[in-house]
């Protein structure tokens, strides 16, 4: 081997090396744009938290507010759906977990851990049946809580799953007081 057949080997290295370089470069530029559109849009970022507002909701009643493209309940409970829902056995739910963001996957679905809450006056739940994602009526089913009319779920007044297809109890998002009379999703 010639110091000449070296110096080619090097010269053929270096126009491999920056060829490859070159389409990394390329294909990066190319791939970016694609990656970054499926960020989400300012207005889906300035909606990942809300205040809502429940100075006007009264004892026995409820509001629906949109957050994330999703309808959320937000009931004020009355002492009897209280102590009705808190009267269930955990251990007779189709679903035993809660499903409450703001707590561990693993907890059960009492009522203390599905309320916002101690007294258990302020229910907050994601208004998607967990079957095929229609929104369920309020006050309505077999249980005094929500009724899916499409496929027949029916839930009780913690918003859990009792008879139907669906297979959990509707979910509980991320919330909390900001004072009393303020909740904060997200």
């Amino acid at each position: 081997m010639s110091h000449a057949d070296d110096h080619q080997g090097t010269r053929r290295d270096f126009l491999y090396y920056a060829t490859a370089g070159a389409g990394a470069v390329a294909t990066g530029a190319a791939v970016w744009p694609l990656v970054n559109q499926m960020n989400p849009s300012a207005d889906v970022q300035a909606l990942a938290s809300i205040r809502v507002d429940i100075s006007g909701v009264s004892e026995g009643s409820q509001i629906t507010v949109l957050w994330q493209g999703k309808p959320v309940f937000v009931r004020y409970r009355t002492p009897e759906e209280i102590e009705e829902a808190r009267s269930v056995d955990v251990d007779s739910l189709p679903d035993p977990l809660a499903w409450n963001e703001n707590l561990s996957e693993e907890a059960p679905a009492t009522d203390e851990n599905r309320s916002l809450d101690e007294e258990g006056k302020w229910l907050v739940q994601m208004g998607i049946c967990t079957h095929l994602g229609c929104v369920p009526l309020g006050e309505s089913g077999d249980f005094g809580g929500w009724f899916c009319p499409c496929h027949g779920s029916h839930y009780d007044t913690a918003g859990r799953i009792r008879r139907g297809p669906a297979p959990l109890n509707l979910p509980v998002p991320v919330a909390s007081f900001v004072d009393e009379e303020t909740i904060q999703l997200g």
